[in-house]
């Protein structure tokens, strides 16, 4: 699916200030929040693009390179969009207060993404696959817990299990206070004393998994696939994020591609052009035949209907276009010359012209369109 412009997911002018954006972020964010509306299965997606937006448009370089590139980064040839803050992250950057409390509850995992390459065949046709996909998943031994086996996390002894501490600092305005998360325990309020041995207290392992994906039918460069539940393990019993793919498809020795119609160039000699023959054509469906009528001139094209790539959601095949492209023959013996000069010389000037129809209904030939285009 195609991203929507950063401007217009956000609802502000191209020339919007700090302020301006700020504004619109906040009132997005309040209302697409997954934790605010449980009810809402869209409210998740909504969100991330809130803050895919905010996060670049509020950076002034990375809003610079997008005002120029649009959504491809090309201070890392990928795309924007790899924020990596979470939700709990982004409310306690603007409205205070419930990223310490989420920090000790259940988090979702990170999502994936990964590129995967097919051929043209594939992905006219779709196809069952797998991919190898390394990852972050929750320890065995400890259940993620990243306590051994048979023990259990403890409370922080540095923020009392609040998952916060109370800085004071002196400052020329007097002494101010800040919180801060807890350095020991990373905000969750608990300490692991005695390591899981499998992953040496992190509570996770890499692990590189085979999952089976299903490649729909008329899939291009650039399309998604989300396989959900298959991204990183979540924190503290939350979910796993997702895994997203993007297709790439690989360039074809013969066909070529315009959303769902498949072009493709057929050579035939000058005698197929002049006195018309039946050919053979390749399809994705494999070798047909077509009739070329005689007199067809090199650039011609032919249309095989249905025989292009079958639309996504199933909404019948595009067609194939033919381009005929009459070769010259080379190397000929000096009998062929003599045959070829003396055809030449029995053809009539008319017999040489390319008709073409003009606007009128009749047949308007070169010389007569070098007339229409110089004299008038």
């Amino acid at each position: 699916m195609e991203k929507r412009d950063y401007y217009e997911v956000l609802g502000v002018n191209r020339d919007a200030g700090e302020a301006e954006l700020k504004k619109a972020f906040r009132q997005l964010a309040r209302k697409y929040h997954p934790d605010l509306n449980p009810d809402n299965k869209d409210a998740e997606t909504k969100f991330k693009e809130i803050n895919e937006a905010y996060e670049v448009l509020s950076d002034p370089e990375k809003r610079a390179r997008y005002n120029q590139f649009g959504h491809t980064d090309p201070a890392n040839g990928q795309g924007f969009g790899d924020f990596a803050g979470g939700f709990g992250d982004i409310f306690d950057m603007f409205f205070g207060g419930m990223a310490g409390a989420q920090r000790k509850g259940p988090r979702r995992g990170a999502d994936l993404q990964m590129e995967y390459a097919i051929s043209f065949e594939e992905a006219a046709f779709g196809l069952d696959t797998h991919v190898e996909v390394p990852r972050l998943e929750n320890c065995p031994e400890c259940h993620g817990s990243g306590a051994a086996p048979g023990t259990h996390p403890s409370t922080c002894p540095g923020c009392k299990g609040t998952g916060q501490v109370r800085v004071a600092q002196r400052t020329m305005l007097g002494q101010m206070q800040t919180i801060r998360t807890c350095s020991q325990c990373n905000g969750t309020g608990k300490v692991v004393t005695t390591p899981c041995g499998e992953c040496r207290g992190q509570g996770k392992v890499k692990r590189v998994r085979r999952i089976n994906i299903k490649i729909p039918p008329g899939v291009d460069t650039g399309s998604r696939l989300r396989v959900t539940g298959e991204g990183q393990a979540g924190e503290m019993g939350g979910p796993p994020g997702d895994l997203f793919i993007e297709l790439v498809i690989k360039p074809h020795p013969v066909f070529q591609r315009r959303e769902f119609e498949v072009l493709c160039d057929m050579p035939v000699s000058i005698v197929q052009a002049a006195l018309g023959d039946e050919i053979e054509v390749p399809t994705l469906d494999g070798k047909i035949k077509m009739k070329i009528p005689e007199g067809t001139q090199t650039g011609a094209v032919f249309r095989l209907k249905g025989k292009g790539i079958p639309r996504l959601k199933g909404y019948g095949r595009g067609d194939q276009h033919v381009r005929v492209i009459v070769q010259t023959p080379v190397r000929l013996t000096e009998k062929q010359k003599n045959l070829l000069a003396e055809l030449g010389r029995s053809l009539s000037k008319e017999q040489h012209i390319h008709h073409k129809q003009g606007d009128d209904g009749k047949d308007k030939g070169f010389f007569t369109k070098m007339k229409d285009a110089f004299m008038g």
